[in-house]
């Protein structure tokens, strides 16, 4: 009889054990953050993009120094309309392109706005968005990402550390202007002065090592500042689009 309330005992504590085991795994897990990477794709030529650059500035100014990162990529193919965006750059109508094969939609458009590489809005939906971003923070990310940029003469040195990379992954790297008015001439919205916020000024990518960290160099722009500009960076999965990870840069 004893023997077999000892062994009771023992199989007892062996339960407990795993219990806490299993309790503190769940605890790391959960102490990963969701994040929610919105991707906009914008003109100053398209008439329905203000809209959709006003909702995502909003977006951005409620979460400063949260989980929600937003990047505005202006597209070049609108510049063929009557009026040429400052801010357009072809490479970002080409990174729309990759994600019409990674999700499978075409044609393009404007202004779209994709969540964490997975999944497309109009960018002016607000519910549409919202909800893309509740839904999107509610899941922990796949990997860890800690930034820290210096600025160095006319250069900005990016130190990037991830947690959570594998062979498919890249870190990109984008330097973004907060927030910038422009007076637009021509074109769908001519005699509009138009805000935009969150402007990608330039995009690089950095092919992962093993160890998943590293250093890398940002040319900053003459009217550069830490008050004005920032770093955002992210983890893709290259194969699928998906976003695994990301950070802004502490200022050093």
């Amino acid at each position: 009889m004893k023997k077999i309330k000892t062994s009771s005992l023992f199989a007892s504590l062996l339960l407990l054990i795993g219990m806490s085991s299993c309790a503190q795994n769940n605890r790391d897990i959960k102490t990963t953050k969701g994040i929610a990477v919105l991707e906009l794709f914008t003109s100053e030529g398209c008439s329905s993009c203000p809209p959709a650059d006003e909702l995502l500035g909003k977006i951005q100014n409620e979460n400063k120094d949260g989980q929600v990162y937003v990047l505005s990529y202006h597209v070049d193919y609108w510049d063929r309309q009557g009026w040429k965006d400052i801010f357009s750059n072809p490479d970002y109508t080409k990174r729309q392109y990759d994600y019409a094969k990674w999700l499978g939609k075409e044609p393009i458009y404007t202004p779209q706005v994709i969540v964490n590489g997975k999944k497309d809005y109009i960018g002016s939906d607000e519910t549409a968005v919202r909800n893309a971003i509740k839904n999107a923070l509610s899941k922990p990310a796949a990997a860890e990402l800690a930034l820290e940029a210096t600025p160095v003469n006319n250069k900005l040195n990016v130190k990037y550390n991830i947690n959570g990379i594998s062979k498919n992954s890249l870190l990109l790297l984008a330097l973004v202007q907060k927030s910038a008015k422009s007076n637009v001439k021509r074109g769908e919205n001519a005699n509009r002065i138009l805000s935009h916020y969150q402007i990608v000024k330039q995009l690089q990518s950095i092919a992962l090592k093993n160890n998943g960290s590293g250093t890398s160099t940002i040319a900053a722009p003459k009217d550069f500042s830490a008050r004005d500009f920032e770093v955002i960076g992210f983890v893709q999965d290259v194969n699928s689009g998906a976003i695994l990870g990301a950070a802004r840069a502490e200022n050093n």
